[in-house]
C-alpha cells in the first residue's frame, strides 16, 4: 500500500515542486491599465499572444499563479510537448488542448475542449499561439515573403495570424467568456534571450509582457469579420513591437507589481517535503538502495529521464523549429482560411 501511495506521491510531487522552481526563475515586468490587472484571475479570459520563445507559455503560468488561477490556466499546445519531462507531465495533469496542427484532426479537439469548459467551475485562462508556431527571423522572412505577394501588410516582428482557431474559439466562447487579453511578449536588450535550456540549467530571464483588454461582446459576429478583427490586432502588435524595440520598454501603460508572493514558496517547499517523505518511503518500502543491483537501476533511470529532457528541449528550440507555409490567399476573403496550426 506504501509503495503505491508513494508511486503516485512522488512523480506529482517532483512534477509540481519542479515547476514551482521553474516558475519562480522567471523575471516579469507587466505593463497594462489598473483596471485590468485588477480583474486578472477574477473573470474567464481567451488570451491571445505572439509566439516568441521557447518559454512564453512558462511566462503564462506565472502570471496565472500570481494572478491567484494557475489550476485553471489551460492552453492550446503542439501534442509532442505533452511528452516533455516534467512541464509536459504538468500540462497534461492541467489538461491542455494537445494539437496535431491539422485543421481535420483537431477540429473537433478544440471544440470538444471549448464546450468543457462552459461549466468550468471557477475562473480560468486559455491561451491560444494565434502565429500558429514559433517566432525565428527564417519564419519572419518566409511571413514577409507571403505578405508581399498576397498584398497584405508586411510585418517586422511578428507572424502572420492563423485566425481558424481564433474563429472557432470566440465562436464557442462567446456567451460564457467575457474577454480577450492580449497579450505581447518582449525581450529587453539587456537580458539573455529567455530559453528553455537556461530554464533548466537554473539560469533566471526577464520577459517584458504588454497585456490589453478586449471585450469579448464588442468582436463582431461575423467569422470572416472576427478573423479580420484578429489580423488587425497583430497589426497593432507588430508597431508596439517596434516601439519596444527602440525604447526597450512598454512605457505608454502603468508597469504593475506582479511580485513574487509568500504562498508561492510556501506552496514549493509543502511539495519539497512532500516529495521527500514519498521518496523515502519508496525506497524504504522496495529497498531499491540496498543491493548494487537497485543503486544501478536507479542511476540508468536517472540518466533516460536526463537524455530524454535534453532531446526534446534541444528538439523544442525555436532555431530547430520547422517554419509554417500559409496558404496563398487573397486580402479580403480568404486570409482566414489559412491552415491552422
Amino acid at each position: 500500500m506504501a509503495i503505491a501511495a508513494a508511486a503516485v506521491i512522488v512523480p506529482m510531487g517532483i512534477v509540481f515542486f519542479i515547476s514551482g522552481l521553474f516558475i519562480n526563475l522567471i523575471q516579469i515586468k507587466l505593463y497594462m491599465d489598473p483596471e485590468t490587472f485588477r480583474l486578472m484571475g477574477k473573470e474567464h479570459a481567451l488570451l491571445i499572444a505572439n509566439h516568441r520563445s521557447d518559454i512564453d507559455w512558462l511566462v503564462g503560468w506565472v502570471l496565472a499563479q500570481r494572478s491567484g488561477c494557475l489550476g485553471s490556466a489551460l492552453a492550446v499546445m503542439k501534442k509532442s510537448s505533452k511528452f516533455l519531462p516534467v512541464l509536459g507531465w504538468s500540462m497534461w495533469f492541467s489538461e491542455y488542448l494537445f494539437l496535431e496542427r491539422s485543421w481535420a484532426k483537431d477540429e473537433n479537439t478544440i471544440k470538444s475542449g471549448l464546450q468543457w469548459l462552459r461549466d468550468y467551475p471557477q475562473p480560468f485562462w486559455l491561451a491560444l499561439f494565434v502565429e500558429g508556431t514559433r517566432f525565428t527571423q527564417a519564419k519572419l522572412l518566409a511571413a514577409q515573403e507571403y505578405a508581399a505577394s498576397a498584398g497584405l501588410p508586411v510585418p517586422k516582428n511578428v507572424l502572420i495570424p492563423r485566425t481558424k482557431g481564433f474563429v472557432a474559439a470566440v465562436s464557442h466562447m462567446r456567451s460564457f467568456v467575457p474577454a480577450i487579453y492580449d497579450v505581447t511578449f518582449a525581450m529587453p536588450k539587456s537580458s539573455p534571450a529567455p530559453t528553455m535550456l537556461r530554464i533548466f540549467k537554473g539560469q533566471s530571464s526577464v520577459v517584458h509582457v504588454h497585456i490589453k483588454r478586449h471585450e469579448m461582446k464588442d468582436l463582431p459576429e461575423n467569422d470572416e469579420a472576427t478573423a479580420q478583427w484578429c489580423r488587425d490586432i497583430f497589426l497593432a502588435k507588430d508597431k508596439l513591437l517596434d516601439k519596444h524595440i527602440a525604447e526597450d520598454t512598454f512605457g505608454e501603460q502603468q508597469l504593475q507589481n506582479v511580485g513574487r508572493p509568500v504562498k508561492s514558496f510556501v506552496v514549493i517547499v509543502s511539495w519539497a517535503c512532500i516529495v521527500l517523505f514519498g521518496a523515502i518511503k519508496f525506497l524504504h518500502s522496495t529497498a531499491l538502495l540496498s543491493s548494487w543491483k537497485g543503486v544501478a537501476i536507479s542511476a540508468a533511470l536517472l540518466a533516460v529521464v536526463t537524455l530524454l529532457m535534453q532531446i526534446l528541449i534541444r528538439f523544442s528550440q525555436s532555431e530547430r523549429s520547422t517554419p509554417a507555409k500559409p496558404s496563398i490567399v487573397n486580402q479580403h476573403s480568404t486570409n482566414g482560411q489559412q491552415k491552422q496550426h
